[in-house]
């Protein structure tokens, strides 16, 4: 079991209800970050689901949780031969912080009918570039958990050079080695740095909701992340991303809405 496996396991208490410890170890500066808190949730669900894997997850982020224990419970709506819907709330304190719906099925193996290109182009890895490891009295803990190679152009922020227009663009891995399942994906789902950075702002940058779709299992080996945005107004921005895998198949998709950052 790696130390993802570990922050993010679900124990069973009831056929309704898991007891799960939030780690500090997936901190954003504060807030525990959206992607791992899917994660964690996802492992509950697919627990108590007769089928194996989280195709699509919709997550509306209440509140933020604070690192430590909380509980997981669940109410499933419908179970057929195919698929089965589950609600599943994250609770601490007796307070509801996060409510999702997930749908499980098993996927297969297979070739794809058809699929699209990947929105962007990336450069080899070799070529990317790391960000500088965070002052550790910005309790930005996450790093630590995940190796993340930028597209250059994307995090000209960083410089004071904003490329003016909401993208990011990341390889992606955990830290730990470890082969990407579901529960990587979740988490890698929401681990580039708001899109809206790239706009020219700052700040941290709330998730309110957001859907994800797991669309195959992603063989071994690095991840693509390629993120973007629509449109960023009143206060309001929306980000999309493509998760490639190594063999070059589209694993995932994501959009959420989230609040522009105050920093």
């Amino acid at each position: 079991m790696t130390k993802f496996d570990e922050a993010t396991q679900a124990i069973r208490v009831d056929e309704t209800t898991y007891d799960v410890c939030l780690d500090p170890g997936y901190s954003i500066g504060g807030p525990l970050n959206g992607g791992y808190l899917m994660a964690v949730l996802l492992r509950a669900v697919v627990d108590a689901s007769p089928h194996d894997h989280p195709v699509t997850t919709s997550a509306q982020f209440l509140r933020a949780p604070l690192p430590g224990p909380a509980q997981i419970r669940l109410e499933q709506i419908k179970a057929g031969r195919t698929a089965a819907m589950t609600r599943a709330t994250l609770i601490q304190d007796d307070t509801s912080f996060i409510e999702t719906l997930v749908t499980t099925a098993t996927l297969g193996d297979v070739t794809p009918d058809w699929t699209d290109r990947p929105s962007a182009v990336m450069p080899p890895v070799e070529q990317c570039v790391v960000l500088p490891a965070p002052k550790p009295e910005s309790n930005m803990t996450l790093n630590a958990q995940m190796e993340m190679a930028f597209d250059p152009p994307t995090i000209g922020w960083l410089d004071g050079n904003p490329t003016g227009r909401p993208e990011a663009r990341a390889y992606f891995r955990m830290a730990e080695p470890q082969d990407p399942d579901p529960y990587v994906l979740a988490l890698a789902v929401d681990a580039l740095p708001p899109v809206v950075f790239s706009a020219g702002a700052r700040g941290w940058a709330p998730t309110v909701d957001l859907t994800w779709h797991l669309r195959a299992l992603p063989a071994p080996g690095w991840l693509t992340l390629l993120g973007s945005g629509r449109m960023i107004s009143d206060g309001w921005f929306d980000e999309e991303v493509e998760v490639w895998d190594s063999a070059g198949r589209l694993v995932a998709q994501s959009r959420q809405l989230a609040r522009v950052g105050r920093g």
